[in-house]
């Protein structure tokens, strides 16, 4: 194997001794590195021509504590830290990764189109909140069929309670999870019980407390706003070194740490209107190295834009992004269960919305929104079902667009049986919120856990205001509070108590044939068809195979029974039915599956051998 991207910046362990650090750090007159071993040794630093400072110091190994002294009075982390153990404002500690012994070596990822994504939050997901306690739920989730895991972002951020999207130490796995040792051991086991890695990245903003980013270089610009103030500079005066950061982070994940693949957050509020945009600069390299590494490895955007030059490949004037979110398809399912009509919502509500979704990717590809007062968005039709990730519920869904109150909530158990059933066999790859499998009941709201007094007030302020403009039938909890966080965990227990086991037996029955059946599994949204009508309110789509399977769903949103007529003849073997008992319905055993479909029912069918879609 050829010799391949290495972390040049930060501390580096050298194979014969001591460690090299390395930092950029052009607006720094001076710089020395303060050891933290209580004599408070600081040793200056050579500045190069690019304003990068570097010193070896033979006698230091993996574990020393340091910072760097920025012009010989403000002692900050290394901006490249690859472990903050005593939090975002502490030193920076000397990390060796290649002394993890790896011990899944014939683990080389999967295709995108196999990916069955669980989305969680480490602190929340079990008691613990740890990556080591994750690990003894890795059997539960892949004998349900979850192929993969998403951790939202692990980058230290200030404090033990936060979503992680304020994380200032970018390459820094967060201490209260269990810090740099606790992710690999993680990402191992995961490796190790066939399930892949996603690991959300914000490279958007950079949290306010504890960011020291901006002494440093020059991080960000104030020529572009973003909801966070300054934008990251990615195009102005000395951004070739802010790319490099950014870049180099993508990299280190995947080849320090193995990752599968990044989810990058909200990358509409990435502003680059360079030659070249940092998206795709990052996403070619990405592939390049997973390339050397002889691993398959993903770029998953979060984009509200509907642009589908995010996905689009190079050689059409995309960014070559793998896949991204499909808000499109969260925003028309949801509607149409709930009726909701604030905010984003207002766009949707109509049943033929799902199905454009599912057909089409992009339901606003160019039409007008009523929310934005404008056309939006590009057409997608031709891009593969695999590049979009569905979704019936997610973080940022729940909390901020629901008031922390998740579908099973908001709807009855018919309904959520519905969205399921059209999750699970929409030609996309899906994604399930933790929980969400057993319909969990607690909450998820947003909370933080911030030392700087002004800035916890600042947060709450915000949040309360947040609630009030979109009406929550909650009061909005205290993001500071240690009880919000505490009520966000999951409890395990109620997958083995009806309602949640019935629950539980729908989305593991959905998985399993998904996995039967290639019309399911193979993400083939040219080979899929939909035709819906908005009086009854019904929705019928057909996957097919290029073998020759097929399975077709029927799916009801009306508030009466209504017949379905079928978009396919042919003959039909029932294969699920969501009102059978099993799941929960109680009703279910006076009905039959061959009657006009009830208020909020779904039913799919399995193509016998005579049946060949077109």
């Amino acid at each position: 194997m050829s010799a391949g991207w290495s972390l040049q910046f930060g501390a580096n362990v050298l194979p014969e001794g001591g460690v090299r650090f390395r930092v950029w750090a052009p607006r720094a007159r001076t710089l020395a590195l303060e050891i933290a071993d209580g004599a408070g040794r600081r040793l200056p630093m050579r500045r190069t021509d690019d304003g990068t400072f570097e010193l070896v110091v033979p006698e230091l190994g993996a574990g020393a504590d340091y910072r760097y002294v920025i012009d010989g009075e403000r002692p900050r982390p290394d901006p490249v830290s690859r472990w903050q153990p005593a939090g975002v404002h502490g030193p920076s500690r000397v990390v060796d990764p290649g002394a993890f012994a790896w011990t899944a070596a014939d683990w080389h990822g999967l295709a995108l189109e196999d990916h069955v994504i669980y989305e969680l939050h480490t602190g929340t997901f079990t008691p613990a909140g740890t990556f080591d306690a994750i690990v003894p739920r890795l059997p539960q989730l892949r004998a349900l069929g979850v192929t993969a895991i998403e951790l939202l972002p692990v980058a230290q951020f200030p404090g033990e309670r936060n979503w992680g999207y304020d994380g200032v130490d970018l390459y820094a796995p967060q201490s209260s999870y269990g810090g740099p040792a606790g992710l690999r051991r993680l990402i191992d086991a995961c490796h190790q019980a066939g399930v892949a890695v996603v690991l959300d990245v914000v490279y958007n903003h950079v949290g306010p407390e504890g960011n020291y980013l901006g002494e440093y270089g020059p991080f960000f610009t104030d020529r572009y706003r973003s909801p966070w103030g300054e934008a990251i500079n990615f195009d102005g005066p000395g951004s070739d070194g802010v790319r490099r950061f950014v870049i180099d982070n993508a990299l280190y994940w995947l080849s320090e740490y193995r990752v599968d693949a990044l989810r990058l957050d909200a990358v509409h509020a990435i502003y680059d209107f360079g030659a070249r945009h940092v998206l795709a600069e990052l996403t070619s390299a990405f592939h390049a190295e997973a390339a050397r590494l002889g691993r398959r490895a993903w770029v998953i955007a979060e984009s509200d834009l509907n642009d589908v030059r995010v996905i689009a490949p190079v050689e059409r004037c995309g960014h070559g992004i793998d896949a991204q979110w499909s808000d499109d398809f969260h925003h028309a399912l949801h509607a149409a269960l709930t009726g909701d009509g604030h905010g984003y919502f207002m766009d949707f509500g109509r049943v033929h919305d799902i199905e454009t979704a599912i057909t089409r990717g992009f339901v606003y590809d160019g039409i007008f929104s009523r929310y934005r007062q404008r056309r939006h968005g590009s057409s997608a039709a031709d891009r593969p079902g695999r590049q979009f990730v569905v979704c019936i519920q997610n973080h940022d869904q729940i909390a901020n667009a629901s008031a922390g109150e998740r579908l099973a909530a908001l709807v009855s158990p018919a309904r959520q049986r519905v969205a399921a059933t059209i999750l699970l066999t929409a030609p996309n790859v899906p994604m399930l919120f933790m929980g969400e499998e057993y319909g969990e009941t607690a909450p998820f709201d947003y909370f933080t856990s911030h030392t700087d007094p002004a800035l916890a007030a600042a947060v709450r302020a915000g949040r309360s205001a947040d609630y009030a403009a979109f009406a929550a039938r909650r009061a909005c909890p205290d993001p500071q509070a240690p009880a919000t966080f505490e009520r966000t965990r999951l409890d395990w227990s109620l997958r083995e108590h009806p309602p949640h086991r019935h629950v539980l037996a729908l989305y593991g029955d959905l998985l399993r044939l998904r996995r039967a059946h290639p019309a399911l599994g193979d993400c083939r949204n040219d080979l899929t068809r939909a035709t819906s009508c908005e009086a009854p309110r019904w929705l019928c789509v057909t996957r097919g195979d290029p073998a020759g399977d097929a399975v077709l769903v029927a799916a009801s949103f009306g508030d009466e029974p209504a017949p379905i007529p079928l978009a396919e003849s042919g003959v039909w073997d029932l294969a699920l039915w969501t009102e059978d008992p099993a799941y929960g319905d109680p009703m279910g055993e006076r009905r039959s599956a061959r009657a006009p479909a009830g208020a909020g029912t779904a039913r799919l069918f399995a193509g016998c051998h005579n049946h060949r879609p077109k």
